[in-house]
């Protein structure tokens, strides 16, 4: 069985839907949590410190442990202090599930600065507030695993959802750059991509009788989400720098690859025009590689090249992101 036995593990929004589930599957499984809720309505609005009270009550009344945070992860003094919370109360963080978030949907053309700025403060810049200091406290432990709550909204597209597909994308490339540079400290990032039965779904369809009749909505139990998130928060996951999906019981890796392209001649600038020309193998996707870094794009491409990607006894930046 997987568990987390003296670990401490923090789930932001976890006062309701997907993120209670996570909560609750951790301390089963006897993480000390703490569970993190504003209590605010899927559009931000309110608090209700009754929420994350209830959640902790369910598991202090099955025996498990856990206190309440009601600070909000989008200001750094608020991310600051759910990590100082956890510190308090248990005296280390292990797991981090940055899955606190709100939702509204607006046609692109009529999206107000107000709520792009809304909505990347509460899912992208809450996932760094949180995430930095809780980094510094696993480096120091040498042990640590993230686990960011991302969304096939921005990874594939939603209609009349651009700040909140911009916002859940950007936690793909924060999780990249902490799985990189968490490595050395025994720590690893995943993202997971899920798809389950919530008020997220409920508030914004509207509709009662398709919400109760839709096979899909009948599929997409949210209890289905939890295996995956709980495996990736565990000390069983060994890997780290991925995405995954979940939707209606079907897990699988999303990932971006990179085709191999068209190589222009190294001697002139390609025009529009050889572009146009070379355009079908400039978009092929028949062959790829998967990149782990930027890094390796540019030793791909050096190689093809023929050349070498730094001056002769320089060290390649992040040497370990290199093709395995």
């Amino acid at each position: 069985m997987i568990d987390f036995r003296d670990q401490v593990a923090i789930v932001t929004g976890g006062g309701r839907g997907l993120g209670r589930l996570y909560a609750l599957d951790l301390a089963r499984r006897g993480a000390s949590v703490v569970v993190n809720d504003v209590g605010g309505t899927m559009a931000g609005v309110g608090t209700d410190s009754s929420v994350a009270d209830e959640v902790v009550a369910e598991i202090v009344a099955a025996g498990g442990r856990a206190v309440a945070s009601y600070d909000s992860v989008d200001s750094p003094e608020g991310g600051q202090a759910i990590v100082d919370t956890a510190i308090a109360a248990f005296g280390r963080v292990d797991t981090v599930i940055s899955n606190a978030g709100i939702f509204n949907s607006v046609p692109f053309e009529q999206l107000s600065a107000r709520d792009w700025r809304q909505m990347l403060r509460v899912h992208l810049d809450g996932g760094f507030y949180l995430s930095q200091p809780a980094f510094q406290v696993m480096a120091e432990q040498r042990y640590g695993r993230f686990v960011f709550i991302s969304s096939s909204a921005g990874n594939f597209g939603q209609p009349m959802e651009a700040h909140y597909a911009a916002a859940k994308t950007g936690l793909i490339g924060l999780s990249n750059v902490i799985a990189m540079e968490g490595a050395a400290h025994g720590i690893l990032s995943n993202t997971v991509l899920p798809t389950g039965f919530s008020r997220m779904v409920t508030e914004t369809v509207g509709d009662e009788k398709f919400l109760a009749e839709s096979g899909f909505m009948r599929a997409i139990r949210p209890e289905l989400v939890v295996g995956l998130v709980t495996f990736l928060a565990s000390r069983a996951c060994e890997f780290t720098h991925r995405n995954y999906s979940a939707c209606a019981g079907r897990y699988a890796r999303v990932f971006v690859g990179l085709g191999e392209g068209w190589l222009a001649e190294p001697d002139r600038a390609p025009t529009a025009e050889d572009i146009h020309a070379n355009l079908a193998e400039i978009s092929s996707t028949e062959r790829f590689i998967v990149p782990d870094s930027i890094v390796d794009e540019v030793l791909e491409v050096c190689d093809r090249l023929g050349i070498s990607a730094m001056p002769d006894g320089a060290e390649v930046a992040f040497p370990d992101a290199r093709p395995r």
